[in-house]
């Protein structure tokens, strides 16, 4: 891809400002899991709005850390996203971002997050002690994403690719550990960045689905810590499941660059899914 090509994702991430504080976002519908807004598109989204509003007081603006509560479903179309700078500060900045959509005349909030920033490229670059990146067999040799729903337009978008060792399901054999590991690229060529990592970290399979377990899992909170700049070429991940009660899971997820750097952690508390013919191994926005 070649320098300042302007992909499909970077157009997600445009925004527009329509006030100091309010900025306007079009979600498109190229990034759906079923009827649904993907999660990780509103996370980068909501971390976008905040590092534009906190460089706009000439602070840096990569994410560092966001957690964000997913309150309702967002659609495809216009998003107006409210920031309230929180922190300002030389090295760190936080800020709070709400998401809401127009709903028959009435503001649905669908998203809010608080999201901290920094200038990424200028943390310190030694890695003292970070976990061994997932050993699994070339991307060419791992098996692709089934198609679950024919409007889960985000795959078309993300490439995922699952170590066969943690995907028996896809050939109809579940295994008994909700963990997937894997490759994931966007099908575009662009090149990772830290807003693309927010996306990823929710773009797998959920984890449940290695089990055998099929069915809907909405995200209900999602916290991410951004750990460095990915280099260019596929990322890969792991996903593990530990506590499966009370009709909740968890999921875990390290992202690591073509390097073998650990790039992002994310945890996210979803429900369960709720089984039944026309449900789902996908997970979306609630």
């Amino acid at each position: 891809m070649t320098a300042g090509t302007v992909t499909e994702f970077d157009r997600a991430l445009a925004l527009v400002d329509s006030a100091p504080d309010v900025a306007l976002a079009e979600l498109g519908a190229g990034w759906r899991f079923g009827t649904a807004m993907h999660g990780g598109l509103l996370l980068a989204v909501a971390a976008a709005a905040a590092g534009r509003r906190i460089r706009a007081e000439g602070r840096p603006g990569d994410p560092l850390s966001i957690s964000a509560h997913f309150l309702s479903a967002a659609v495809a179309g216009p998003a107006e996203l409210r920031t309230e700078v929180v922190r300002l500060g030389r090295t760190l900045s936080t800020a709070a971002v709400s998401l809401a959509q127009r709903v028959d005349g009435v503001d649905v909030e669908r998203v809010r997050a608080l999201v901290t920033v920094t200038d990424l490229e200028r943390l310190d670059a030694d890695v003292r002690l970070q976990p061994e990146p997932p050993a699994m067999p070339p991307p060419e040799q791992c098996l692709p994403c089934p198609a679950f729903l024919e409007d889960a337009t985000l795959w078309d978008r993300v490439e995922i690719r699952l170590d066969p060792a943690t995907a028996g399901w896809v050939r109809g054999e579940p295994g008994h550990r909700p963990h997937h590991q894997g490759w994931a690229r966007f099908t575009d060529g662009r090149d990772p960045d830290p807003l693309a990592l927010l996306l990823i970290c929710d773009a797998m399979p959920n984890t449940v689905a290695a089990l055998g377990i099929p069915g809907y899992v909405p995200t209900l909170e999602l916290t991410a810590h951004v750990r460095g700049v990915p280099s260019p070429g596929w990322l890969r991940f792991t996903q593990t499941t530990r506590n499966y009660s009370a009709g909740m899971i968890e999921e875990d997820a390290e992202i690591f660059d073509a390097t073998g750097r650990m790039v992002l952690q994310s945890r996210q508390l979803a429900r369960a899914p709720r089984t039944g013919p026309h449900h789902s191994t996908t997970r979306s926005a609630r």
